[in-house]
């Protein structure tokens, strides 16, 4: 039966319910609206409502300017630069570089051998591993290669970088893409995985 019909043949009802419906005490109806703002929010994107959450969990420590320099024996090996870095203990332990990070790693000739920029990146502290994302762009200053990717981890433990994205590789008039990326941080055993094609092409 259409509710519009039933309504229309049992008013006395319809009314009685919608009588009780609107008198249902304060307290249930404050809870109900709170439900749903909690349940709006948590589903929002809006950066507004995200730092009002982020200002739930502040960041520990907050750096400016940063640098931090790895040697070993007195031989500079990696140098990490940020305009802002964030320190976070929960959840987890985490750094937070949001406006960006550029990585330079040296030869033993003490030259820069390899760099790394990016928009954004994330350290997870535990894991000893730091994910950069948006915009990442790797220059192997020996090879003359500049790769360009979406997101790329770089796992210290190890010393290797990799990505499971979308990887294009310019050298010259050479293009080399590839669905996916792993090499060493100096890029000395760089290779493209999947590759879907060279392209050389005339200027």
């Amino acid at each position: 039966m259409d509710w519009g019909e039933h309504d229309r043949q049992n008013p006395q009802i319809v009314l009685t319910q919608r009588h009780i419906l609107w008198h249902t005490g304060a307290r249930y109806r404050v809870l109900l609206c709170a439900f749903f703002v909690c349940l709006s929010s948590s589903c929002s994107s809006d950066p507004k409502d995200i730092a009002f959450f982020d200002r739930q969990n502040p960041p520990v420590q907050e750096l400016t300017n940063a640098q931090v320099v790895r040697s070993s024996y007195g031989v500079r090996q990696m140098q990490l630069q940020a305009p802002r870095v964030q320190k976070y203990e929960k959840p987890e332990p985490k750094t937070i570089y949001p406006d960006g990070v550029d990585l330079q790693f040296y030869n033993q000739g003490r030259t820069v051998r390899t760099r790394l920029r990016a928009n954004y990146a994330i350290s997870f502290d535990e894991q000893n591993i730091l994910q950069a994302r948006d915009s990442v762009v790797v220059y192997d200053y020996e090879s003359g290669d500049t790769i360009y990717l979406q997101d790329i981890v770089w796992r210290q433990a190890d010393s290797i970088f990799f990505s499971n994205h979308p990887v294009r590789a310019v050298n010259g008039n050479r293009i080399t893409i590839g669905d996916g990326f792993v090499s060493d941080e100096r890029m000395q055993h760089l290779q493209i995985t999947r590759q879907r094609g060279v392209i050389e092409f005339q200027e």
